[in-house]
């Protein structure tokens, strides 16, 4: 499946991004480890936090990206990838995320673009 990406220059986005098992409570019992994964991607790749929301199972963000550096994706990647690496394994996955090397934590994130 191939999803549509906005490409807005100094855009705002809004992102919402969930576990897979919705009743699991990672994001709110390992908050310092996706703290941390956050911190560690906006030094490499900034971008500013106009909001942040971290629920049980999901979390809404807001940002505000550069305006020479519109790619959300390397962003998101980064801070899931960084948060997973630290979190024990136990969740199921199904056999493409086992033949990409991928967890089974996330779902992809739905996003909203606006104009600045």
């Amino acid at each position: 499946m191939r999803y549509k990406r906005g490409d807005v220059k100094t855009g705002i986005y809004f992102f919402t991004v969930n576990l897979v098992q919705r009743h699991l409570r990672l994001l709110l019992d390992h908050v310092e480890i996706l703290r941390a994964a956050v911190k560690t991607v906006k030094q490499r790749h900034p971008f500013h936090i106009d909001a942040f929301v971290v629920l049980p199972d999901h979390l809404h963000a807001i940002w505000t990206l550069p305006s020479d550096d519109a790619d959300f994706s390397i962003r998101w990647m980064l801070i899931k990838s960084g948060f997973s690496r630290h979190i024990t394994m136990n969740e199921r996955r199904n056999a493409s995320r086992i033949s990409k090397g991928e967890r089974g934590i996330w779902h992809q994130p739905v996003l909203g673009a606006f104009d600045s």
